[in-house]
């Protein structure tokens, strides 16, 4: 009996193969289509977007606007491939639609933070506070852009670390941008001891800015005092220099600043505590 039934039941399955067969093979061929649609939209999307990307470059507009526009093609083609995938495996693309819109309402609600991060990027590329290859400061974060994304920022920092901020905080907060500008002062306090007689100091700190070809001295150059410490005279200098050559020059500054200090016997004083002693002679015993 149970052989029977087998028996049965292959044959029936092989009379709904032989019925169907026209459908099956429908089917197989839009599954087959569905895929090399996928294959096909995804190097496609791939191809146009990297394309873009060159051709905007090559047009000497700004990186982080090349990088933020290729991927915005490269994902709205991709949706555009997905919909035709589902339609042409038999999915009501017009009924998919309305679930999307449903479904992204939802995650909208759910992903607030994802989407100010986004509209944070898209501020980010319209405005362009901060570019590609620029050092800045964004809320304590500091490092070279390497890419601006949809979502987040990525920098580098000058040990060669990685970091990933999201675009809403950089909207929300400072910007320092040391790039932007092709020039930039050079501001260096020095401090030094009270019994320093306070034209030589600035003749001394004044030669050695004036000795720096790299200095801009038709900007004009300070030296000033600037206040009186509890234990130091701090000076401050201010000069300007190309913001490529800053740090060299910053550098540089500051070590001869404390050779000419010390050639000019000036002395660089320490934080100190003067302590005085006063002798009481006791009082004398009453007499009893």
């Amino acid at each position: 009996m149970a052989d029977l039934n087998v028996v049965d039941g292959i044959s029936d399955a092989g009379s709904w193969l032989v019925k169907n067969q026209g459908l099956l093979i429908q089917y197989a061929v839009n599954i087959v289509t569905a895929i090399v649609i996928l294959l096909i939209g995804s190097i496609v999307a791939r191809v146009i977007s990297n394309a873009l990307n060159r051709v905007i470059k090559l047009r000497g507009i700004d990186a982080t606007i090349a990088d933020f526009l290729s991927a915005m093609v490269r994902y709205v083609l991709l949706a555009f491939t997905f919909i035709a995938v589902l339609g042409r495996i038999g999915v009501q693309t017009s009924s998919v639609i309305a679930v999307l819109g449903a479904a992204g309402l939802a995650v909208a609600l759910a992903l607030q933070g994802s989407l100010s991060n986004f509209a944070a990027g898209v501020l980010l590329v319209i405005f362009r506070p901060l570019r590609v290859g620029e050092y800045v400061d964004l809320g304590g974060v500091v490092g070279t852009v390497n890419q601006v994304h949809i979502f987040t920022t990525t920098l580098r920092t000058t040990d060669n670390k990685t970091i990933v901020v999201p675009n809403g905080k950089i909207i929300a907060g400072n910007i320092i941008n040391y790039s932007r500008e092709p020039e930039r002062r050079v501001d260096i306090e020095v401090g030094v001891a009270y019994n320093a007689d306070i034209d030589l100091v600035k003749k001394v700190l004044g030669d050695v800015i004036a000795a720096d070809n790299r200095i801009m001295h038709d900007k004009g150059v300070t030296v000033r005092l600037k206040e009186m410490a509890p234990s130091s005279l701090n000076f401050v200098t201010r000069s300007w220099t190309a913001n490529a050559e800053y740090w060299s020059v910053y550098f540089d500054l500051m070590e001869n600043f404390k050779r000419a200090l010390d050639a000019n016997n000036i002395g660089i004083p320490f934080p100190q505590m003067d302590v005085h002693l006063y002798r009481t002679d006791e009082p004398s015993a009453k007499a009893k």
